[in-house]
């Protein structure tokens, strides 16, 4: 019988660009390879390992609990003031993890992206697993510091892994947009720093909601860093449930930003090769 040869069609994109599923899905081991190497390189050569992991939200949750509860006063209400606030803080590490490593991937791995081919997407998309790693390893202190404090969380608890997954996929999306225009425009590398320092005050990381005026409230409650703060406090430490708009929106808020982070990268691969 003949051999038939294989054809290959290319056509242009359309016009929301998404990215070929199936060509991601058979590149996933280049994901979990990258995954992989990530997290090797983060804790290989260090003297203390994973317990850098805790220090830093231990610390940041210390000296925000100090600034914000002892000095100005500012109430956590029932809940003590420190798990309050270190509940908070690793809901926005993994938020704020999510999208600083996958905005500064395409220009970290800008010699992998210039030799190989593969579905770029799968850079940042790769930088999600240390950073929940991270979110897992934070989590465990937490949850010792929660029965220590005897505080029995309610049955939010349980979907604990679905608001984790969500703000790592939000602050990814996010990362998305980001590593597209880093690569063109390196201003963004100094500017989306500062702009998280501004939103981590902006937010209520280490102070209830219910202290801040009600003149200003409603700029906290469209902020989406409250609707996952607020929910992660609400599973593990068994606060008042936040609204149910808040839930939704973080629901849909998430994938949303996540499909337009896509589009935007995607827009933009055709030129990584160039400008990196």
């Amino acid at each position: 019988m003949e051999h038939q040869p294989q054809v290959t069609v290319i056509t242009p994109p359309g016009r929301l660009n998404m990215p070929d599923w199936r060509e991601v899905w058979r590149a996933r081991e280049v994901a979990v390879r990258l995954a992989q190497r990530d997290i090797i390189v983060r804790y290989r050569q260090t003297i203390l390992g994973f317990t850098w992991v805790l220090l830093q939200p231990l610390v940041s949750a210390g000296v925000f609990t100090i600034v914000f509860s002892y000095i100005a006063g500012l109430s956590t209400g029932p809940t003590p003031a420190f798990l309050f606030t270190l509940v908070g803080m690793l809901a926005w590490n993994l938020f704020n993890g999510a999208l600083g490593r996958s905005s500064s991937s395409m220009v970290s791995n800008q010699s992998l992206v210039q030799k190989v081919f593969f579905p770029r997407l799968l850079v940042p998309v790769s930088s999600l697993a240390s950073v929940l790693l991270d979110f897992a390893v934070g989590l465990v202190l937490a949850i010792v510091l929660i029965f220590v404090f005897g505080i029995v969380p309610g049955w939010g608890v349980l979907l604990l892994p679905v608001w984790a997954l969500l703000i790592g996929i939000l602050g990814t999306g996010f990362g998305l947009t980001a590593a597209a225009y880093l690569v063109k425009y390196r201003d963004v590398g100094y500017v989306l720093p500062w702009a998280l320092q501004v939103l981590l005050y902006a937010s209520p990381v280490a102070y209830s909601v219910s202290e801040v005026p009600e003149g200003i409230r409603w700029l906290f409650d469209i902020n989406p860093v409250t609707w996952f703060l607020e929910i992660m406090r609400w599973s593990l430490l068994g606060t008042a449930q936040p609204p149910v708009w808040q839930i939704v929106a973080l629901i849909i808020a998430a994938p949303l930003v996540f499909l337009l982070g896509t589009i935007v990268f995607q827009k933009n691969e055709r030129e990584f090769a160039d400008y990196i």
